[in-house]
């Protein structure tokens, strides 16, 4: 299915997924590629109304499993309408966040184990990251970032729920050694790029894009 390069990147909030995007992208542009950018949940008009609803402060009463679906409802629609259509164009993708985020703050953190992985078969099928990118900071640095910021839905949980979520993306890590990359999110924006561009450069040379 895919002859592209799908790049994603996950951690906790605040963690520079955001900053570190930017810098790839703008690196990818200025060497010739075209990369398509997206994030999750959204990225597309439904996804965005679905993660409207997921992270009003409203809603607090939500249902966990009720969440999880709602986020693989927004995965479903990207993969389908940006995505796969994007890989198979030869295009590089680049998204904040995927499947990974579900299995941290639902499968873990939410204590719904593998529901979360037949949840999200559905919607994802055969479209996974060949590489993605995680930047690690303790949740009591995510909440500094935030610099006063109102916190989401899921920003407002307690910091038991955000610890939960940093010891997910620890065994995330552990299990997926040849996918899934560790970086120290503490370290400079451009020491981080620096490694993170090195890696993108030697998956595209050998896949010969």
């Amino acid at each position: 299915m895919k002859n592209g390069l799908f790049i994603t990147f996950e951690g906790l909030d605040a963690s520079g997924k955001s900053t570190q995007i930017k810098c790839l992208s703008e690196f990818l542009v200025s060497v010739g590629y075209r990369p398509v950018v997206t994030r999750e949940p959204g990225g597309t008009l439904i996804g965005e109304q679905i993660r409207a609803v997921i992270l009003d402060t409203s809603n607090k009463g939500m249902d966990y499993v009720a969440e999880a679906m709602l986020y693989a409802a927004a995965r479903a629609q990207l993969v389908a309408e940006i995505i796969r259509p994007a890989l198979e164009d030869g295009r590089i993708v680049i998204c904040d966040r995927f499947v990974d985020s579900s299995l941290a703050y639902q499968g873990y953190a939410r204590k719904l184990g593998g529901m979360v992985d037949v949840i999200n078969s559905f919607g994802v099928g055969e479209c996974t990251p060949d590489i993605t990118f995680l930047l690690k900071v303790s949740p009591e640095t995510g909440e500094d970032r935030r610099n006063g910021k109102a916190p989401d839905r899921i920003e407002s949980e307690d910091a038991l729920y955000h610890a939960a979520v940093s010891r997910a993306y620890e065994e995330i890590e552990r299990k997926n050694p040849q996918r899934l990359i560790g970086i120290d999110g503490g370290s400079g924006i451009r020491e981080i790029s620096i490694q993170i561009i090195e890696r993108v450069n030697k998956e595209l040379a050998a896949r010969g894009l």
